[in-house]
């Protein structure tokens, strides 16, 4: 099973925007050629396939196609590869936010 990590500022005392906005999503992941911006997350299973509307920054990771979602001001992924570690990190740092599971 993936772990789910949430990038957030919710936990900053002094941060006065502890919200992640789309706008500042986009200009940020507008910068950096890897990442597509889709409104829709299509999952697909043996069966069938499930579809997910929200803001999604999709990562291409070796072929597989990572979800950074946003929600409520916060960013989640899904840790499936430990290559997806290093660039999480990475986004926090760039948004000046941190990391915790869930």
């Amino acid at each position: 099973m993936n772990q789910r990590f949430r990038i957030t500022r919710s936990m900053q005392e002094n941060n006065t925007e502890p919200s992640i906005s789309l706008e500042e999503c986009q200009l940020y992941f507008a910068s950096k050629p890897e990442f597509t911006y889709s409104p829709i997350l299509n999952i697909i299973g043996a069966e069938s396939t499930m579809s997910i509307d929200g803001d999604f920054f999709m990562w291409d990771l070796e072929g597989a196609q990572i979800a950074f979602r946003l929600y409520m001001g916060d960013l989640y992924v899904a840790i499936s590869n430990e290559g997806i570690v290093p660039k999480m990190i990475e986004i926090a740092t760039d948004l000046q936010a941190d990391i915790v599971e869930g």
